[in-house]
């Protein structure tokens, strides 16, 4: 569980990706799904940029009705991958919103074609679960990682290349979009971008990326561009250490940003073994030593670049929209919106502004809340007790 709640720590989090079994139909134990990939070749980015070779990773269980309507997208956090649910492996971990997708739970695979992607530029580059284009990724003009010099790409970018592999599935209407903060965010995106093609929109621990935001993620990935190792993205040269002191910095306020206070009373005048800081100005207190533990296997689990365009693409949200207000204006009817009252990403009194601009622009809007010590993380682990309130709201 401490790993599973590490990885989620981004704009919420992490874990891998995948699609559904037949051998499931018999209901033996948890769904296995295997890892399924989108190639349709060049994707041209909303900023006018080609990326000559799209290949993202997704996982889908459940079936597709005859009129395509019945399908469900889920989107993943911003350390996170597609593997919200089912497992890749007989003894392997259960993706993280499992407790509420699978048969029979409120997001039943038996009734609905549920879809989760690997997004674009996905952090998780390292991980075999992953699939991805982004800066780590090979430009083919060149034979070399493309670094920096990979387009930026937008949260309707993220939108964009799943609604082709939507297209590609044949999927005609989503029954619902819905995922944890970056992925909260691609719901809302969504919402936005295709009306018409979504009847329900679940945000979960997400709302708007407002100035405030903007400035939070940008000291979320300052550390990156200050390690001599990162080479303005030019590190994935033979012979070159990746940015791996900036990139665990990085993650480790992430990792503290997204966590509650109470989470953090188990450090309260705690010190590691051999540790005293009121005698020695380079010894650690425990919630130090902690993050930077917890931070420094995150770094090698993730790639600096990818972060940076994570970030940039979270920046980005609805960046085609004079304001919120005009993106909700025309959005899809229907919105369950989920926040954590302890989150300390997306604070509540935001999680209420964004309520009240759907709600002036006569939107259907319910709300749920997600508890515990967690915080922000709240809404990836902790879903479980809001979940007959998805599968009423599904019903209606």
């Amino acid at each position: 569980m401490e790993r599973r709640v590490l990885l989620a720590a981004g704009l919420a989090g992490a874990m891998q990706g995948l699609g559904p079994n037949p051998a499931m139909a018999q209901g033996a134990g948890p769904a296995l799904v295997e890892k399924k990939v989108f190639a349709p070749g060049a994707y041209r980015t909303r900023g006018g940029a080609t990326i000559p070779n799209l290949r993202l990773g997704y996982q889908a269980a459940g079936r597709l009705n005859a009129t395509g309507d019945n399908a469900i997208l889920i989107c993943h956090f911003f350390s996170g991958n597609s593997h919200a649910f089912g497992q890749l492996a007989a003894n392997g971990p259960m993706g993280w919103w499992d407790a509420i997708i699978g048969p029979g739970k409120p997001i039943d695979t038996d009734r609905y074609f549920v879809v989760a992607v690997d997004t674009l530029v996905n952090v998780n580059v390292p991980d075999a679960g992953t699939v991805t284009t982004g800066p780590a990724s090979l430009n083919p003009d060149t034979g070399r990682p493309w670094g920096m010099g990979f387009p930026v790409v937008s949260m309707r970018d993220f939108v964009e290349t799943q609604k082709l592999l939507l297209d590609s599935l044949g999927v005609k209407r989503l029954a619902l979009v819905a995922g944890p903060s970056n992925g909260g965010l691609q719901a809302i995106e969504w919402a936005a971008a295709y009306p018409d093609f979504v009847a329900r929109v679940m945000p979960v621990i997400a709302a708007d990326i407002d100035a405030w935001m903007q400035g939070w993620l940008d000291i979320w990935e300052a550390p990156i561009r200050l390690d001599p190792n990162w080479r303005d993205g030019d590190y994935y040269g033979a012979g070159r250490e990746p940015p791996l002191r900036g990139l665990a910095e990085a993650w480790k306020i992430v990792t503290l940003h997204a966590r509650d206070r109470l989470w953090a009373k188990q450090y309260d005048r705690t010190l590691p073994e051999g540790q005293d800081p009121a005698r020695r100005i380079g010894d650690r207190f425990g919630i130090e030593r902690w993050l930077d533990d917890a931070a420094a296997v995150r770094a090698k689990t993730s790639d600096a670049n990818s972060f940076l365009y994570m970030v940039r693409a979270n920046q980005l949200f609805l960046n085609e929209h004079p304001s919120l207000e005009a993106a909700m204006a025309q959005a899809a009817p229907r919105w369950l919106v989920v926040p954590s009252p302890t989150d300390r990403v997306f604070l509540i009194e935001g999680v209420r502004a964004f309520i009240e601009v759907l709600r002036k622009a006569g939107k259907q809007v319910e709300t749920a809340e997600v508890t515990g010590s967690l915080g922000h993380l709240n809404g990836v682990v902790a879903m479980a007790p809001v979940g007959e309130r998805i599968r009423e709201f599904l019903a209606k």
